[in-house]
């Protein structure tokens, strides 16, 4: 059979899959082929107000003082900012259906160069920027702003390796996790340059050599954290203003990482794990390592704890915010799907995470459902469940990447469903913001934005071109929407 057959052979059984059994697939698939600022919401996971500083070097330690916490702010009134979005259109030439006013463009396809205006929608254009063709399954991402006025995006790779294997199969990641330490992986994180009127000027990388890289963290110290997802995976710390390579951080734990959100005001890292029974994490640094002042934590020292959700448990959650307690990892330089704390809360594939306003969201694919922890209150709640959801909010299935946005919008980008982005607005109704049709092998991710709002960027890991000027299942593209003045 030709390599072309091949292809198409696998796109229709992906097509026959649903989200999880789809990534399951993609990672055996991988391995048998011998594949072996200026507002808070605009960074990539709700860290807080964007701080001088392009290093990685830690900012030396100031005088420990005690952690006293503070009430989060209240914000009364908020109604969404996408609360009175029109009905999505027609797909467009690039297969995205949006509301009136919403203009796309393809800026980033992969095994192609960007171009300067985005990529042609007829063919691929000869040239480019940057010296390294845009990278394959691109996933979550996150923007930080240039002195300039302009912006880099910041996306992973999402490739699985050896150790992906243990993902799949748990009984096995003993050893495909001491395979993975020997074995270079194939994922990356690259990034487009933008000036300020939207002129892709540069593209690089970030990161390379790791394994399935998830979604991830832009931090309030302009740094990218990207997860590593397989059982043994870390976070890596990389600077997205110059080629080079990130630094492994493991005081954040060896588990497989879906995503960070950081709450700067009580210097907190919030971190998903996506298995079966994951568990939700917290970091909570050594006073040395992020003291009070500091424009940024060391990433050096810490203590990793897990959430247990008590009062009547998950399921009351469904009705009313249920008290939750922290329990220290156990053994927390080794993979956690190994060292489970009995007491610990399971949580069935932890995805997307964000901090905004003093409440932390995490998505979990496997029950399709968008928890909310009080960080004040310490309490946690489940505000979309898609079981008990009755129309017409029951719209959200195959949640996984979250953005929320300074109107308090919880956006969430569906892994298979309706190839949607959805808004959960502050009132809880739900609202599509766009769609992309005739890709149903692939997943939306990276949602982030421009500085200035203006432009909204997100994946379709697994969309391509189609051969025939328009765009069908492939290896993945990066899409930006300009978004009309009224929003």
């Amino acid at each position: 059979m030709s390599k072309k057959s091949d292809i198409q052979q696998v796109q229709k059984h992906l097509v026959s899959l649903d989200g999880q059994s789809r990534r399951a697939f993609l990672r055996a698939m991988f391995y048998t082929a011998g594949a072996v600022g200026s507002a808070s919401w605009l960074v990539g996971c709700g860290g807080g107000d964007s701080v001088q500083g392009d290093s990685l070097t830690p900012t030396p330690a100031d005088p420990v003082t005690p952690v006293v916490p503070t009430p989060p702010p209240e914000e009364p009134g908020l109604v969404g900012r996408f609360a009175d979005l029109g009905p999505l259109e027609d797909p467009d030439i690039y297969g995205v259906r949006s509301p009136a006013g919403f203009t796309t463009r393809v800026v980033a396809i992969n095994n192609e160069l960007p171009q300067p205006n985005g990529m042609a929608a007829a063919s691929p254009t000869p040239g480019g920027i940057g010296n390294r063709p845009w990278h394959i399954f691109p996933d979550g991402a996150g923007v930080v702003p240039r002195d300039n006025g302009g912006w880099i995006y910041i996306s992973n790779s999402e490739v699985p390796g050896i150790g992906s294997l243990g993902f799949t199969f748990p009984a096995l990641s003993g050893l495909t996790n001491i395979i993975e330490q020997f074995t270079p992986g194939l994922a990356q994180v690259g990034t487009l340059v933008f000036d300020p009127d939207g002129t892709i000027v540069d593209s690089y990388t970030i990161l390379t050599g790791t394994t399935f890289n998830c979604a991830g963290c832009v931090t309030p110290w302009k740094t990218w954290l990207s997860c590593e997802e397989f059982p043994n995976g870390q976070v890596w710390e990389c600077d997205p203003f110059q080629a080079g390579e990130g630094l492994a951080r493991p005081t954040l734990g060896f588990f497989s990482h879906e995503a960070v959100a950081i709450d700067p005001n009580e210097r907190l890292l919030y971190l998903t794990e996506d298995m079966p029974d994951g568990r939700f994490y917290r970091w909570v640094p050594d006073p040395a390592d992020w003291p009070e002042g500091a424009e940024r934590a060391a990433l050096q020292a810490g203590r990793l704890q897990v959430m247990a959700v008590g009062g009547d448990g998950v399921e009351g959650a469904l009705t009313s915010p249920q008290p939750i307690t922290w329990i220290d990892a156990r053994n927390p330089h080794l993979p956690q799907n190994e060292h489970r704390i009995a007491e610990s809360t399971a949580f069935d594939g932890g995805e997307g995470v964000w901090y905004f306003n003093g409440i932390v969201y995490f998505a979990t694919k496997g029950d399709n459902r968008i928890w909310a922890v009080d960080i004040a209150a310490q309490t946690v709640e489940i505000i979309y469940d898609l079981a008990t959801a009755e129309a017409p909010n029951n719209i959200l299935s195959g949640v996984d990447n979250l953005f929320v946005t300074n109107q308090g919008d919880v956006l969430v980008a569906e892994d298979g469903g309706d190839m949607q982005i959805v808004a959960i607005l502050p009132d809880r109704t739900l609202k599509p913001i766009v769609q992309v049709v005739g890709q149903d092998a692939s997943e939306i991710a990276g949602v982030a934005f421009s500085p200035d709002g203006r432009r909204m960027y997100f994946t379709s890991d697994r969309g391509g071109r189609n051969g025939f000027g328009g765009f069908t299942n492939g290896l993945g593209m990066v899409y930006e929407v300009l978004l009309p003045d009224s929003l």
